[in-house]
């Protein structure tokens, strides 16, 4: 059993650590979009393919607000729920998996 507990263990950190490195992606490219970055940079270019298919779908569901883009924040407070809930929850689980067979 401590197997499957060292996986789950190994998944969340994991986990916890892609979503920490999408976390400075999309800070970064809220940065960005205070200036006027040259499109052609291949770092801009990345942070644009990284973050495009994500904000646009939650700029969908938010309502206009005059050129106010929260996208960024949202996905940030997603991230946020992502690592408190999920990648916690995952940690316990593996904790239990540990505790349960050594009592």
């Amino acid at each position: 059993m401590f197997i499957i507990a060292n996986f789950l263990n190994a998944i969340a950190y994991v986990l916890e650590f892609s979503l920490n490195i999408y976390m400075y992606i999309i800070i970064a490219r809220a940065i960005l979009s205070w200036v006027n970055p040259d499109p052609y940079n291949p770092i801009v270019n990345f942070l644009y393919r990284a973050t495009d298919p994500v904000l646009y779908r939650v700029r969908r569901m938010l309502p206009d607000m005059g050129g106010l883009d929260l996208s960024p924040m949202i996905v940030l407070l997603i991230i946020f729920f992502l690592q408190k809930f999920l990648v916690n929850s995952v940690f316990e689980l593996a904790n239990r998996l540990k505790f349960a067979v050594g009592a």
